[in-house]
């Protein structure tokens, strides 16, 4: 049987005696689809999971706690696991990312951290969140070795494995350090909504929720890798949100500490997600995120500079990787700052 028809049948079970119509939106970097749901007099949301694609079961026990800690996440109206198949509330089509620009950021990116400490304040359940361990923080990193690089014709020879070797450890041994709280591990302007009548922004595509670095959730949104902000108006947001962390937070860890602590963290995202990006287009034919390649290699430039412990691996980057990556991609050039 169809997909279609799968979801047909079973919309026809949830919503007796009304007519409705299905509406499928554009598909994004996942197996799931999602489609509108309309109703005479309301609409949902519908997540259409193939179970031997996704599992959906993380999707609701992560929504469900959340929900019941006051998090602002769609209510779950029906599901059927075995089917992959969930009836969400429907929170619009108002993304972040549509409405940011230089005289809203301030006032949303503010909310937007807001939520992050709640989220960081919400006590962990250890079967519900996993920890972020050091294997899947290293495998992550591991994906720009294991796709951009090869994507690039650059072998890995004994002494760059040796390199990024060193260079991926020197990187956990800080995350380790960093306090471990609830993560969203997507934080970012895509994955936000305006909700009518409502100041909270909305939080969707939460699954893969994890404990990990209190810093993580930050730099997802404010060097988010589909949009850029001045340096300026970066630093400034870091300090905002490090004087709204809690006291334990703070605790043996002052501004500078808590910058350098950001810039890491920065590093091992942007790794993956230049791994990421590469492998939609190889593995799976999707290119629409090819264009925003350029802007990550320039954050992790960034990031690297303000690292001296990681100069032989900055030096590789430029020296080896640079050249060859800006002859296929193009280069990122940075925004000015406005006084």
């Amino acid at each position: 049987m169809q997909r279609e028809q799968i979801v047909q049948q079973w919309l026809e079970q949830i919503i007796e005696k009304q007519a409705f119509e299905i509406k499928y939106l554009a598909g994004d970097a996942s197996f799931r689809r999602y489609a509108r749901i309309y109703l005479p007099d309301q609409t949902y949301m519908l997540m259409d999971a193939p179970p031997e694609k996704e599992d959906c079961l993380p999707f609701v026990q992560i929504a469900a706690y959340l929900e019941h800690h006051g998090a602002r996440v769609p209510h779950i109206v029906a599901q059927d696991l075995s089917r992959g198949l969930l009836l969400l509330e429907d929170f619009g089509d108002e993304v972040l990312a549509n409405v940011l620009n230089s005289q809203t950021v301030d006032a949303y990116y503010l909310q937007a951290f807001k939520q992050i400490i709640q989220l960081q304040a919400i006590p962990v359940d250890p079967l519900t969140f996993p920890k972020y361990s050091v294997e899947k923080l290293v495998q992550e990193m591991r994906l720009f070795d294991q796709w951009l690089l090869p994507d690039l014709n650059i072998d890995v020879t004994e002494t760059h494995a040796d390199l990024l070797h060193r260079s991926y450890q020197w990187i956990i041994e800080n995350l380790e350090h960093q306090p471990q709280v609830l993560v969203h591990r997507d934080y970012h302007s895509r994955n936000l909504m305006l909700l009518k009548g409502e100041d909270d922004l909305g939080v969707i595509d939460f699954q893969d929720a994890v404990v990990g670095p209190d810093t993580y959730d930050l730099i997802s949104i404010i060097r988010d890798a589909y949009v850029q902000w001045p340096s300026r108006q970066v630093q400034q947001w870091i300090a905002e949100f490090y004087a709204m962390l809690s006291e334990q937070s703070h605790k043996n860890r002052d501004l500078a500490q808590f910058k350098l602590d950001v810039e890491i963290m920065s590093i091992q995202r942007h790794l993956k997600i230049l791994g990421i990006f590469v492998r939609l287009y190889v593995r799976d034919g999707k290119s629409g995120y090819l264009k925003d390649l350029p802007r990550v290699m320039w954050y992790l430039r960034q990031e690297l500079a303000h690292c001296p412990a990681l100069q032989d691996f900055q030096h590789f980057i430029e020296i080896e990787v640079m050249p060859v990556f800006t002859a296929k991609y193009g280069e990122y050039a940075e925004l000015e700052d406005v006084a």
